[in-house]
């Protein structure tokens, strides 16, 4: 399955949420394709990087893109919007797929601290989503915000 995490400037929260699904698609086994963008472009933050990195996962090679850099930006089984914003405009994603929204708080401008409970959070919310994936069934916003402990 493809799965497209969309947050607004696709610089921390939906950075931090594709290396979480990558790592559980493996460590899950599960074939999963995930890319990350936002509705506007800007820069991977560097406390999402360090977060990030402090687990094990590696944005270093990450950049902020747009829907359209994405491969086969139409061709997705499941979007997710980590983000109040790209949920707003995400009804302008035309083709056929499965979405869900679960809004993460922007941890931007706060300690270090909030970047990691926001990185926590998407961590055990991506894993419950793999594991779900794993069984044939796409859990709902609801049970996602639960799994994330929103």
């Amino acid at each position: 399955m493809r799965v497209l995490v969309l947050c607004t400037h696709n610089s921390a929260r939906s950075q931090m949420a594709e290396a979480w699904l990558r790592h559980h698609a493996r460590e899950l086994g599960v074939d999963l394709e995930v890319h990350s963008a936002g509705t506007e472009k800007a820069f991977v933050k560097e406390e999402a990087k360090r977060v990030m990195a402090e687990v094990g996962l590696d944005l270093s090679g990450h950049r902020s893109k747009t829907l359209w850099e994405v491969p086969d930006p139409w061709n997705f089984g499941l979007v997710l919007t980590v983000c109040d914003q790209a949920q707003e405009a995400c009804p302008a994603y035309p083709a056929q797929t499965i979405r869900r929204h679960v809004a993460f708080p922007d941890p931007t401008g706060k300690p270090l601290e909030a970047w990691r409970e926001v990185r926590d959070a998407l961590g055990r919310m991506a894993r419950f989503l793999v594991a779900r994936l794993k069984e044939g069934e796409i859990p709902s916003d609801e049970e996602l915000r639960r799994a994330a402990g929103l």
